[in-house]
């Protein structure tokens, strides 16, 4: 009786063991991972993975606060707002076309100068990344990282970066160009000045612009074995899918 009792217990426990090696084998297998046992171990894989994100935001902040890091990027370039297109429009027919010009160039620039402080946010949700989160994103899209991160740091990143952006609007002189644009256009006859929050605004592109670039970060760290720049990333992410 004894005896096989110990003979079901050993079968469940070599049951538990093979099935918590497939998981960890699916995980690598899914997201590209090296298949080396001594590699396919939970604390591996979690550590691999913040390793990625922790280059890949860095990245990404490095890239959006250069200068002309979103002025000089089209698909996160802050552009004129849609309310303020007529505006913007009917000034340049009259001769303030450069005016135009200034303002769209202070957004941008003030969306720069905002980026380095999501450095923080995105620090601390890689270090509360729990191993059924990294499950989550190992098993994800292409940019199931950058979903994680929106989730756990995009209202706080706003948050952080509004008055920055309110600042930066002031010291570039976006706020004094703005004010001076509504000033003449308020001269023109039969014209209605639109209600707009220009720090609202600016804010929400610049968060916007942020995880954008983080996502094709992600992408790179996927998919490009040159993006791997370090031996940990090189082991974990070391076979292709």
């Amino acid at each position: 009786m004894r005896i096989g009792l110990l003979c079901c217990l050993a079968a469940a426990l070599l049951l538990l063991t093979s099935c918590q090696d497939l998981m960890l084998q699916n995980l690598a297998n899914d997201f590209g991972l090296a298949v080396n046992q001594d590699v396919l171990d939970e604390p591996t894989i979690v550590k691999g993975l913040k390793e990625a994100l922790s280059i890949g935001t860095e990245r990404a902040v490095k890239v959006v606060s250069q200068q002309n890091g979103y002025f000089g990027n089209q698909l996160i370039k802050v552009l004129m707002p849609e309310k303020m297109r007529n505006v913007a429009d009917m000034l340049a027919q009259i001769g303030f076309q450069r005016q135009v010009d200034d303002f769209v160039l202070s957004m941008n620039r003030a969306a720069e100068k905002a980026a380095p402080t999501a450095v923080g946010f995105f620090v601390g949700a890689i270090k509360e990344m729990t191993f059924a989160d990294a499950r989550q994103i190992l098993k994800g899209g292409d940019t199931a990282a950058t979903e994680y991160f929106k989730a756990k740091t995009a209202a706080k990143i706003y948050n952080a970066f509004n008055p920055v952006v309110a600042k930066s609007l002031d010291d570039v002189g976006a706020t004094r160009v703005y004010k001076n644009m509504m000033k003449t256009y308020k001269t023109i006859p039969f014209t209605n000045p639109p209600g707009f929050d220009l720090d609202q605004y600016v804010t929400g592109k610049a968060v916007d612009g942020l995880f954008s670039t983080l996502g094709e970060e992600e992408k790179k760290i996927r998919a490009n074995p040159a993006a791997r720049t370090t031996e940990l990333l090189r082991r974990v992410f070391g076979s292709s899918r």
